[in-house]
């Protein structure tokens, strides 16, 4: 892919906030993303693997923000071709839980502590709903993924999850398959989830761990706080669920859409002009028509930035038999019950992908020489003048 006209970086070096108003996490980000394949990182000298090809290349060093734009094709990359070996025999299916706008204007304030209940209840809810015999009756596996975006850079934080389409039976004998047309009753899953979310962000109140500035002050005391969530009860807890999908490769190529984005592309990006940013986005409710907007500058950076993480925030969870502490006894035994493999104590080796090929023949590209900054300053020093 070709290397966009405009980057986040062109427009943080011309409209970024200045140190002074300008959150201390914020601004170093922001000075990652300027800073990303830069001089400033140092740089590295590289080689075509094939004998034949002659190839050579050098590069700057990536910043390796997870905020960053540029960094996430590798880091991608890389975190799917791990996962490739734990991936199963049999269908996937996709589903989404999102959460009301008021609880988004909640998690603004308290990403960590909202975040954290958003990845709790989904999954607990799934598990428990599987788990009843009347819907499936299984252990399952969830792959959850924070996304916090709309198109528009719209705070609208919502859960992906990738599940395989049925599960371990409870006492680890079968697998247990999910019907053809649909995984488990969104209905279901949505008063559930409504109900486990609610109840969880009652308890992280009562223990103090939620926090109200500006306009949402008010709920600090207790009263108010009820009153607050009371309404939500009521409210449409959207969980929407795809039929289920492909098999091991198909999910791949789908959770590359889904696991290391940010919440825009340099690709969208369009125009900067009179401080002024022009970006592309779909139209979800007209057919994902592709459309584009117009914003402020600072009013562009301000909506990016409020989908950082908190540092040290983990956006990729596992949950049931793919949960860390399961995974090596539990995903052989799903593997030898799919058919996919007739001892169970056998483990996949996971697919490694170079982190980035050779443009000429495809082969993998190697580092040959590594450069400080301050080396790069040197050898710059050292160039002689332009005979010009």
């Amino acid at each position: 892919m070709s290397r966009p006209a405009l980057e986040l970086a062109d427009i943080i070096r011309r409209h970024g906030p200045d140190s002074g108003a300008c959150h201390r996490g914020h601004r170093r980000i922001l000075n990652a993303i300027l800073r990303c394949r830069t001089s400033d990182l140092g740089g590295h000298r590289d080689r075509c693997s094939q004998a034949t090809c002659p190839h050579r290349a050098f590069s700057y060093n990536s910043c390796r923000n997870r905020h960053c734009p540029k960094c996430q094709t590798g880091a991608r990359n890389r975190w799917v071709s791990q996962r490739s070996g734990e991936l199963l025999p049999t269908r996937y299916v996709h589903v989404v839980f999102t959460v009301p706008e008021p609880v988004a204007r909640l998690a603004y304030q308290n990403k960590r502590v909202i975040y954290d209940l958003l990845f709790d209840a989904s999954a607990a809810t799934l598990r428990e709903v599987a788990g009843n015999p009347k819907h499936l009756g299984a252990e399952i596996g969830v792959l959850s993924i924070l996304h916090t975006w709309t198109q528009t850079l719209r705070h609208h934080p919502h859960i992906h999850c990738v599940i395989p389409a049925g599960g371990l039976s409870p006492d680890h004998t079968r697998w247990i398959p999910a019907r053809h047309r649909f995984f488990l009753p969104v209905n279901v899953l949505s008063a559930l989830f409504r109900g486990k979310f609610l109840s969880r962000l009652r308890r992280a109140f009562k223990r103090g761990e939620l926090r109200f500035y500006g306009d949402l002050e008010p709920l600090n005391d207790p009263k108010r706080f009820r009153a607050f969530i009371g309404p939500l009860h009521n409210v449409n807890w959207i969980v929407y669920s795809k039929r289920p999908f492909g098999g091991p490769q198909h999910v791949l190529h789908y959770l590359a859409r889904y696991t290391h984005r940010v919440a825009i592309s340099n690709h969208r990006l369009v125009a900067l002009s009179d401080g002024q940013v022009t970006f592309r986005w779909k139209d979800r409710k007209h057919d994902y028509a592709s459309r584009t907007m117009t914003l402020p500058a600072d009013e562009f950076l301000r909506r990016f930035l409020v989908h950082t993480l908190p540092r040290g925030f983990v956006r990729i969870r596992f949950f049931g038999f793919l949960a860390a502490r399961k995974r090596g006894q539990l995903l052989p035994l799903c593997r030898h019950w799919l058919g996919g493999d007739r001892k169970p104590d056998r483990k996949p080796t996971p697919v490694e992908l170079p982190a980035w090929r050779c443009p000429r023949c495809g082969a993998p590209m190697s580092v040959v020489e590594q450069f400080t900054a301050a080396e790069l300053r040197w050898l710059v020093s050292r160039r002689p003048p332009d005979s010009s």
